[in-house]
């Protein structure tokens, strides 16, 4: 009897689609690129804690005591509550811009966070400037009645006799009002980088 041939195993092969252009078998991805605008967020954030950690720090050593004939008389920022009110929301933007300076530093070394973090951002950091605005406006209408005084209600100039608390109340306003604007070129930059992130 004649024996009967059995066809050899052939073997399948699947076809390997080519890999894509630029990349080679085996590769991983590039990383992503790092995002250059959240060192300049680092160095706003760092500012914006200093200017209101300047701003706490002035206006709470501004204590000053007069004698006004057999009388003592002492002016404190927490004789004010515009003044109470200052030194609370500079203290919570203070602490605000650290975290974020924080959390802008870890972006920088883990740049997938970045458009997580940014959308975050955007928003508090819009909350943080009402609430340094509105304060930096309340005192500020303190300090300007101070000043300048009421003819129609009869309130009084106190800062001819509190020359140097008054000084003092100015020279916070001024910082708070640099960290105003300094949240406002956080937002824009943080706005703006978002919108670099949307394809086109």
């Amino acid at each position: 009897m004649g024996s009967t041939d059995k066809p050899a195993d052939l073997e399948t092969t699947k076809e390997v689609p080519p890999p894509p252009k630029g990349e080679a078998y085996g590769s991983t991805p590039p990383p992503p690129k790092r995002d250059y605008f959240f060192v300049v967020d680092v160095v706003l954030r760092f500012l914006v804690f200093a200017a209101a950690l300047t701003s706490v720090l002035v206006i709470v050593i501004s204590k000053q005591t007069v004698h006004l004939g057999p009388r003592i008389t002492v002016a404190k920022f927490n004789h004010s509550p515009a003044f109470i009110y200052f030194v609370a929301a500079l203290s919570v933007a203070g602490l605000y811009a650290i975290i974020t300076t924080l959390a802008s530093l870890s972006v920088i070394w883990k740049p997938i966070l970045s458009t997580k973090f940014l959308l975050h951002f955007v928003f508090f950091d819009v909350l943080v400037l009402g609430l340094v605005a509105s304060a930096t406006g309340t005192a500020g209408g303190v300090a300007y009645i101070g000043y300048k005084g009421n003819k129609h209600t009869q309130w009084l100039k106190v800062c001819s006799t509190f020359d140097k608390f008054c000084q003092h109340v100015v020279g916070a306003l001024a910082t708070s009002l640099f960290a105003s604007v300094l949240l406002v070129l956080l937002v824009w930059l943080s706005t703006f980088t978002l919108h670099r992130k949307i394809p086109k």
